[in-house]
């Protein structure tokens, strides 16, 4: 239902009229009377909250307000602190983790380049190895003929020979030796036994093909025939049988 502003006023002013003429007054609504008692009660209420604080404050001494702050700060302090004791520990562990990693890194670099400077041309001087074995057998087989221009021939080979081991000796090419030597697996490869009285049991009689050590690592064991015991019988092997 709306009402009619006019009206209201006049209404008003006659009021006012009836009441001796003291001045014109706003008549009341629900309305207004609900936002009177609210704004009431806010004041009210911050009233109570502003005595509350007034008297906690009275409760504590300025010492104790200052302790209290201070004690606040430090343990904000500690906080902090301890976070960034967290964040340097960890920032330590990794710190020490790529150390580790890198002297290791550093380390295999080391030994790979190690390794390729002195075993690098090892497939080049096990090839040639080949070479010398040719010439051996050349001069060995020479060896039997009685013919003088041969003879002076081998020499010739017995020289190219040498100096062919010298110039592999420069890169670390080592003979193994074997001939009377006590057998020993890590450089000798046993291919059979024979009897030799004059020679202890498991020592080597004949090299069959001599072994060599690149400084040292094997490139290749000494082939043997090692001396048999009592009672032992002489053992040929497959490939002595097929050269037969």
């Amino acid at each position: 239902m709306t009402r009619d502003p006019e009206a209201t006023v006049n209404g008003a002013e006659k009021a006012d009229a009836d009441e001796g003429g003291e001045g014109p007054k706003i008549a009341t609504t629900d309305e207004l009377e609900a936002a009177l008692r609210e704004a009431s009660e806010a004041v009210d209420e911050r009233r109570r909250e502003a005595a509350e604080e007034v008297e906690g404050a009275e409760d504590r001494s300025p010492d104790k307000l200052t302790i209290e702050l201070l004690s606040r700060e430090l343990q904000s302090l500690k906080e902090e602190f301890e976070a960034r004791g967290k964040d340097l520990e960890e920032a330590k562990e990794r710190h020490l983790r790529l150390q580790a990693e890198f002297e290791n890194f550093r380390r295999r670099s080391l030994k790979e380049r190690q390794d390729s400077l002195q075993y690098g041309h090892q497939n080049l001087v096990k090839d040639l190895l080949t070479a010398v074995d040719n010439l051996e057998r050349a001069i060995e087989h020479g060896e039997q003929s009685a013919d003088a221009d041969l003879q002076s021939l081998l020499q010739g080979v017995e020289l190219v020979r040498r100096e062919l081991l010298a110039a592999l000796g420069k890169y670390g090419l080592k003979m193994i030796e074997a001939e009377e030597q006590l057998f020993d697996p890590t450089y000798h490869e046993a291919m059979g036994q024979v009897p030799a009285a004059s020679l202890p049991a498991n020592t080597v009689v004949q090299v069959l093909q001599r072994g060599y050590l690149l400084h040292d690592r094997m490139l290749r064991p000494a082939r043997v025939m090692v001396a048999a015991g009592e009672g032992e019988t002489g053992e040929q092997t497959s490939e002595e049988e097929a050269e037969e």
